[in-house]
């Protein structure tokens, strides 16, 4: 049995829930709108550039977290998946998915993206696992920080590392699918990398290595 590793953002999904959720927030009124939504923008163009600074995006993107209940929070999260994120799933992502569990692999997503807002959507894929950076709570309530690896380029290793001595088993034939170069460190670990719809960095980098190139949003 072999592992299958999924990104999430522009992988699974044909969109980034993590920069989503901040322009949802600033769509329903829950944070300040022009200086949240510059502020977004920028990091995002930063993931993009591969020029992020993972800790300054974490303060600034779990900051609202503490500032509402658990309660509303969760109400939030379920409009936001309805209508934001469930329109952006993939079904030929949906599709991988169920291959690779059908043929006994274990299927993980692994995300930079915070695990309040991906935890939903893993259901949606039915994956067995999920590994994604955690927000700390305390007494029910968020604080704005993190427990556990930060699931963002090297960290993805990590994380998996962790998990594999948690729970058995090796990356002898495992499978990882993304989009993005900031992904390389994992990519460059498994045994079947595959570049899934690229950036250009990737996509470079994909062709000199002979890696594996696919696309879940061009039409077979």
């Amino acid at each position: 049995m072999a592992l299958a590793l999924f990104d999430l953002d522009n992988t699974l999904l044909g969109g980034d829930s993590d920069y989503l959720w901040g322009r949802f927030l600033v769509h329903r009124g829950i944070v300040d709108g022009p200086t949240y939504d510059a502020a977004n923008e920028c990091f995002y163009r930063q993931y993009l550039d591969g020029t992020l600074d993972i800790h300054a995006y974490l303060r600034f993107a779990l900051r609202p977290l503490t500032r509402h209940s658990p309660q509303q929070l969760a109400a939030w999260r379920r409009e936001f998946i309805d209508g934001w994120i469930r329109p952006l799933v993939l079904p030929r992502g949906l599709e991988l998915v169920r291959h690779h569990a059908a043929q006994g692999d274990t299927t993980l997503i692994i995300t930079a993206t915070n695990r309040f807002v991906t935890a939903p959507i893993a259901e949606i894929f039915q994956v067995q696992d999920l590994l994604a950076t955690t927000p700390e709570q305390r007494h029910g309530h968020y604080t704005g920080e993190v427990v556990g690896p930060i699931t963002f380029r090297a960290g993805k290793v990590d994380a998996l590392e962790l998990w594999l001595a948690e729970n058995g088993g090796s990356l002898r034939g495992s499978y990882f699918y993304s989009d993005s170069h900031n992904d390389l460190p994992l990519l460059e670990r498994v045994d079947y990398p595959v570049a899934v719809d690229p950036d250009d960095t990737l996509r470079q980098t994909a062709k000199q290595r002979n890696w594996d190139l696919i696309s879940l949003r061009e039409p077979q």
